[in-house]
């Protein structure tokens, strides 16, 4: 069924929950797709949305929690008893129930996780629990189908049908030995053509890529980008096989990462949402505002000594904007071109050379706009010739130093360990401004002879 949500459709949703007509509304979204129930539940207030929750089979309520944002199902899991919670966490696969498990208070935690039947599936939420987030271990789900290499063929079907009841998707079968430890992979058209008396040992792959619980999410990203894979498994200090990561978590973690380095380059310093208290927005706009106002005052402070210059040459004051609009622009290309550079793990070469580039790259870029700068003072504003060319050289000169900056930042953070995000936007806008306004005015006091 095509999913289409119109005023008119979700008039007649409310219309059926405000009537408690539970009936009808389970046979009019009995076929849709859990993501156009997540959709749909967006759109309804949150004891509404709860009220759908409760109503609808777990099999699809709980994947379409798994698609609402994050503040909108905190509000719903905090009108569910825990006993409901458990039944929603029972139908999701494990890496997804210990991401809702980590968002309720610890003592609804423990609730919950006594509340699930299969004491198999709490077992693994629980061990899950103990990574952080941002690990493979983080990432990982329990659910995967392994087979032992002195296993049979035929036995190895009879015990791969069984694991797969309780795997969403089978991207791979993974090979262990009598401990657990992962051997490598077998491939389904070898298990297919082989004969049901030969063993696993003598056809699987001994080669597998795999990363340990305690690797990076970025690192696991980049592994699984690079290696174009769309399942990996994960593998404890022992060697243990104790999981696997598929492309959809990955894709997940990106889309996470990549909202948290857009705000943080934005100048928001926290995780937010546009419905989120003007508390929370505030406090996270505002130490970048504070931090762009100190800019602006170190920026002021250096026009006010060189006001004496200005009254001697007061034209020069008009193109103060120019300068600290083209060398934040530089500035933020730079750094962004650079950010993505390591973020995907392309930027490749050393600073110096990096630096070089830049330096070579934002030469060119300043004297094609300084020779138009030269020509609209020179003619338009009716600027001296030193005037002109103090001004085109200054151009040049903050261009180049801006791009400096801009590349230098992001390296120097991300070699300290800190995220280069942060040096894109306000930072990056903010520095270049200071020494771009200071550049230019040393330029035009040396060149003028003042």
């Amino acid at each position: 069924m095509q999913f289409e949500l119109t005023e008119e459709f979700i008039e007649q949703i409310e219309q059926y929950i405000a009537n408690n007509d539970g009936d009808a509304l389970k046979g009019l979204l009995h076929d849709f797709h859990f993501a156009d129930v997540a959709e749909l539940l967006q759109e309804l207030n949150h004891e509404e949305a709860t009220y759908l929750v409760k109503l609808l089979d777990s099999e699809i309520t709980s994947e379409a929690l798994m698609e609402l944002d994050d503040d909108f199902r905190e509000r719903i899991l905090d009108n569910l008893s825990p006993s409901e919670i458990a039944d929603k966490l029972d139908e999701m696969d494990t890496d997804d129930a210990a991401d809702i498990i980590a968002e309720l208070d610890d003592h609804i935690q423990k609730q919950v996780i006594d509340h699930i039947e299969d004491e198999e599936h709490a077992a693994d939420i629980v061990d899950l629990l103990r990574y952080d987030e941002d690990t493979a271990g983080g990432l990982m789900a329990k659910e995967l189908v392994r087979v032992k290499e002195t296993w049979t063929v035929a036995g190895c079907v009879r015990e791969m049908r069984r694991q797969a009841e309780n795997v969403t998707r089978v991207h791979s079968i993974y090979v262990t030995d009598k401990h657990g430890k992962l051997k490598g992979r077998l491939s389904l058209k070898d298990l297919l053509t082989a004969p049901e008396r030969a063993h696993i040992s003598d056809i699987y792959i001994p080669k597998v890529d795999y990363v340990n619980v305690h690797t990076e999410a970025e690192d696991v990203a980049r592994i699984m980008q690079k290696y174009d894979l769309e399942a990996i498994p994960v593998v404890d200090d022992e060697g243990i096989l104790v999981g696997r990561i598929t492309i959809d978590d990955i894709v997940d973690f990106i889309k996470e990462e990549a909202e948290k380095d857009y705000q943080m380059a934005a100048g928001i310093s926290q995780d937010v949402e546009a419905d989120d208290s003007i508390f929370k927005l505030t406090r996270a706009r505002l130490p970048w505002l504070l931090i762009g106002m100190l800019g602006g005052l170190g920026a002021a402070s250096i026009i006010t000594g060189f006001q004496s210059m200005m009254s001697t040459f007061p034209k020069i004051i008009i193109f103060v904007p120019l300068i600290q609009a083209t060398a934040g622009n530089v500035g933020v290309q730079s750094s962004a071109i650079v950010v993505q550079g390591l973020a995907n793990d392309t930027l490749k070469g050393n600073m110096v050379a990096r630096l070089l580039k830049e330096s070579l790259l934002a030469l060119v870029n300043g004297i094609a706009i300084a020779l138009v700068v030269l020509v609209i003072s020179h003619f338009v504003f009716f600027t001296s010739y030193l005037e002109s060319i103090s001004i085109g050289i200054a151009i040049i000169t903050v261009i180049i130093l801006a791009a400096l900056i801009g590349t230098f930042i992001p390296i120097l953070l991300d070699k300290r360990g800190i995220d280069p995000a942060v040096a894109t936007g306000p930072f990056i806008t903010t520095s270049n401004d200071i020494f771009g306004i200071l550049t230019y005015f040393l330029i035009a006091k040396l060149i003028l002879g003042f």
